[in-house]
């Protein structure tokens, strides 16, 4: 930290110099969508210009949620760990939940009128909250299903986006009201700006710790899905704790909590614990019941939890720190040096803690998770601003950008089904004759291509191989051997002459 310039609130200079944005000092950009929060549209609302390398680690995440969501079924290690364990698909939601914290930084470092501001930051989290209840909240169908609407029952109150609105607000809050106007000139004063945001995720990641670890969890009972009525009974089913500090599925603090606010039937029907050794003949897929299965495999459990969602908060924090590195350290480089020692710190907490006995855990969000996950972002990000911002390398990820800068649509249309749904409404005589039902074929030997991937990345490697002889071949003769008739010739240097020398190694 060493390297933290003097800069007041008044005399920040606009970041980075980008050479393809004119706007002028009173444009903002706007984003896809009107109804996204300030966190969402990645934006640096005093100049007009934007933080490409944002955008671009934005577009990679949607890109990671879209291969995880059509290509996790057939790769284990894509998809979601059943729950112990980190796999790429756990990357996802931590990615987001970074993104908004550094952008939320950026967006409020000048607000002239805090409760203006508050007022904004209010709204937009409603806003977001209410559109993931409409796109999760059981509103929609799905594929294979084209009626519409949800039982107020049985509706899903915590979703995706409702988590990335509850990290927004608290975020957003924070940094509007908890940041000191200090003028920062040093390392100490640093610390003494962001001293009561640091003070507040401290409180939040001792209230969750002493949640998850002191709450008592008592015996609870659960109505199992009636398709499985026939196996299981048609009586609600017990489930046995009576403990505390448990984090297997059954007995822990996040799913007791959610059972006690959100009640039993407003939550996530299909858990990725169906996908553990326990619940499943296909482990780690989803399967029929073992015959020894226990009785909460059939139970419900929210990924997006309460307590879990409060502990995500965090890596919102984790993201403002980052951020505010970037708004006061002077020079790129020191920023990558200052941002890889901060990735490097969270990685090795994250991998301390898995070691001593907090595991890695997505549907409880616990501190070793948060930790590795938090510094993965901060290193691929840091990796990406090297290469987008700093050294200008930015065409070659033009689409990331594209899809960073409409994540909330892409997300909207493909990790929610609408797009899916809305081309299964145009079907032929019936709606099981339609254009989605007929790719599925499609899709089954994408699938079966997927898991010979290896094979032929070791053919294409090879295939380069053979290339870089053909060149080498070029300035030598080649032997052709053709119905056991030796025929002398010369490569020529042109390509004609190079795909010949192909077949000659």
């Amino acid at each position: 930290m060493s390297t933290l310039i003097e800069i007041g609130e008044e005399e920040r200079q606009p970041l980075l110099h980008n050479p393809r944005t004119h706007g002028n000092e009173e444009e903002i950009v706007a984003s896809s969508s009107s109804i996204e929060p300030d966190a969402l549209k990645l934006t640096l609302n005093d100049s007009g210009q934007r933080l490409l390398s944002l955008d671009v680690f934005r577009g990679l995440t949607v890109a990671l949620m879209i291969l995880v969501d059509d290509a996790g079924g057939a790769f284990p290690s894509i998809n979601h760990a059943p729950w112990f364990g980190l796999t790429i698909a756990d990357f996802v939601m931590p990615f987001f939940l970074f993104g908004v914290g550094v952008s939320i930084s950026l967006v409020f470092k000048k607000t002239s009128s805090k409760p203006l501001a508050t007022k904004k930051v209010i709204l937009r989290t409603i806003k977001l909250f209410l559109l993931g209840l409409f796109l999760q909240g059981g509103y929609f169908h799905g594929r294979n299903n084209l009626t519409y609407g949800v039982d107020m029952v049985t509706v899903r109150w915590l979703g995706v986006l409702q988590r990335i609105s509850i990290g927004y607000l608290l975020a957003s809050i924070s940094e509007i009201w908890l940041v000191k106007n200090v003028l920062v000139d040093s390392p100490a004063a640093f610390v003494r700006k962001y001293f009561v945001q640091w003070i507040v995720a401290t409180l939040l990641l001792s209230f969750y710790m002493c949640l998850l670890y002191g709450l008592y969890v008592p015996n609870w009972e659960f109505q199992p899905p009636s398709l499985n009525l026939s196996t299981n009974g048609s009586h609600a089913q017990i489930v046995q704790c009576g403990v505390k500090g448990s984090l297997e599925p059954p007995c822990n603090a996040v799913g007791y909590i959610d059972r006690y606010f959100l009640g039993e039937e407003h939550l996530y029907r299909h858990p990725v614990y169906r996908r553990t050794k326990e619940c499943s003949v296909n482990s780690p897929d989803y399967g029929p019941l073992p015959p020894d299965s226990p009785e909460w495999c059939l139970a419900p459990f929210d990924p997006e939890g309460i307590l879990s969602s409060l502990m995500a908060v965090l890596t919102c924090f984790a993201g403002l720190h980052f951020g505010h590195i970037l708004l006061h350290c002077k020079g790129q480089m020191h920023r990558v040096l200052v941002w890889s020692m901060s990735s490097f710190t969270l990685l090795i907490s994250g991998l301390g803690l898995e070691v001593l006995g907090i595991p890695f855990s997505k549907p409880l969000y616990t501190l070793s998770y948060m930790c590795i996950t938090a510094g993965a972002s901060t290193l691929i990000l840091t990796i990406i601003f090297y290469i987008v911002d700093v050294k200008h390398f930015g065409k070659p990820v033009v689409l990331l950008q594209w899809m960073g800068m409409n994540a909330l649509i892409i997300y909207a249309l493909a990790a929610c089904d609408i797009f899916p749904a809305a081309v299964q409404g145009f079907y032929w005589g019936s709606p099981e004759n339609n254009l989605l039902s007929s790719s599925l074929t499609l899709k089954i030997c994408i699938s079966y291509w997927m898991k010979t991937l290896l094979g032929h990345c070791m053919l294409f490697l090879k295939l380069i191989f053979r290339v870089l002889m053909a060149w080498n071949h070029c300035y030598r003769p080649c032997f052709i051997q053709a119905s056991g008739v030796p025929s002398h010739l010369y490569c020529s240097r042109s390509y004609f002459g190079a795909l010949l020398a192909v077949f000659c190694t």
